[in-house]
């Protein structure tokens, strides 16, 4: 799976890098390149089902442990599915949110369970982006944004600010732990900025 390029996008909810993926996949498609833009949980069929599971309904319907176990079960099928063929043809793969969501979800800011979510990462998925933006926004501003857009995929945003705030401490933390794949862009600007400067560091 090394002849792609794997790049993923991170943040806190309503960090906007859902639309920072999808302006890099046009820009890099703009320029010749294959780009499968795809998203976590979910990107493939059995994964989608998973992610209704895991971000709909009762903020309590889960413990971390159990989430953990079906997020992993849904990157799985995703790798299999999508990223890993991809990858092996050649393409250049960008998610939005891959393992390091669960690093911070389920690993830190919903429980203690880092070293289970990184014994997990490693027997079941194995592979890790060539290069991780991180678009950090203060988490009020990431929050009223995600509430805005009112869907059904509320699930974490109901967890409320105190979440939000424990995310962005520790995805900051993860950067300086990964400081060689993990690249912080700062969200506050407007989008065509943001984007620019992630082409730049690209």
């Amino acid at each position: 799976m090394s002849d792609g390029l794997f790049l993923s996008f991170e943040g806190i909810d309503g960090s906007g890098k859902s639309t920072q993926a999808r302006l890099l996949a046009e820009h890099l498609r703009g320029a010749g390149r294959e780009v499968v833009l795809t998203r976590e949980p979910g990107g493939s069929p059995g994964a989608e089902e998973i992610r209704r599971l895991v971000l709909e309904g009762d903020p309590d319907r889960w413990s971390a442990e159990t989430e953990l176990l079906l997020f992993t079960a849904a990157r799985r099928d995703h790798l299999e599915r999508v990223i890993g063929p991809a990858l092996a043809r050649g393409a250049t793969v960008i998610c939005d949110r891959f393992a390091d969501s669960t690093r911070m979800y389920q690993g830190l800011s919903r429980a203690d369970l880092r070293a289970s979510v990184d014994t997990l990462h490693d027997l079941m998925i194995g592979i890790e982006p060539d290069r991780t933006f991180l678009i950090d926004m203060d988490p009020a501003e990431g929050l009223a944004r995600a509430l805005s857009r009112q869907g059904t995929e509320e699930r974490f945003e109901s967890f409320g600010a105190d979440l939000q705030e424990k995310m962005r401490a520790g995805f900051l933390a993860l950067a300086r732990e990964f400081p060689d794949r993990i690249t912080v862009i700062d969200g506050a600007h407007a989008p065509d900025q943001v984007a620019a400067d992630i082409r730049a560091r690209l």
